[in-house]
């Protein structure tokens, strides 16, 4: 090791231009590692894809069809939520009534949508068919708030006097027929008068009769 240092004393002066090599080498060592290194990274990119924008697209467009199939799925719930309930087509009779062109236009947007909507709603990640079935549900939804926004505001104002009356009456027949607590000759009886009375004034919807059809043979088969 002292010989090492005899040898630097001696020659002094190479230190200089060995320490500018060294350095100069140490430089061009990290640029081809810094090199060496982006081009792994692009040689990534092109075998794998841009991962994490690749992923965030994808977890973009699932986001997308879940929200488009939430919005379908809880239009058509709101329009069964009449369909299913006598009493509250008799308050909003309008929204069974088809001769209302507010109706027509929405059953018509309501079977495009359905159209639209594949049966595998992985078919929705194709951007076309996704961008279709969303401007069909959204047109859904507004033609369901144009005619329940209409139904409220009009409620039973068409009828006739004599015809609200009727409607008056039906409504607390069937709150019978529909009562649990009420016997089943009661409940059969009730519901035979709140449709007598609603004949010619408002026709029920068949999923709102079945409804209670089904509720009153219920109690029956109990023996209620």
């Amino acid at each position: 090791m002292n010989g090492f240092w005899d040898f630097l004393g001696s020659y002094w002066w190479l230190v200089f231009p060995l320490g500018a090599a060294f350095g100069g080498w140490a430089k061009g060592l990290r640029r081809w590692d810094d090199r060496r290194r982006r081009d792994k990274i692009e040689m990534y990119r092109l075998r794998y894809g841009d991962r994490p924008g690749a992923v965030q697209a994808e977890e973009s467009l699932t986001s997308e069809i879940d929200r488009t199939v939430a919005v379908h799925e809880e239009t058509v719930r709101r329009w069964l939520d009449y369909e299913l309930d006598a009493v509250k087509i008799l308050e909003y009779p309008l929204m069974t009534d088809m001769r209302e062109q507010v109706m027509v236009d929405f059953h018509r947007a309501r079977r495009d949508a359905e159209a639209l909507r594949p049966d595998d709603l992985a078919e929705l990640r194709d951007r076309q068919r996704l961008e279709r079935y969303r401007t069909a549900v959204l047109d859904l939804q507004t033609r369901f708030d144009v005619a329940e926004a209409e139904a409220r505001r009009r409620r039973a104002s068409d009828l006739t006097d004599a015809e609200r009356r009727a409607v008056d009456r039906a409504k607390k027949l069937l709150a019978i027929a529909d009562d649990p607590a009420a016997s089943s000759a009661e409940r059969q009886s009730a519901y035979r008068r709140a449709t007598k009375e609603l004949e010619g004034v408002i026709a029920l919807p068949d999923a709102a009769t079945d409804a209670i059809e089904q509720r009153i043979a219920g109690a029956i088969e109990r023996g209620d």
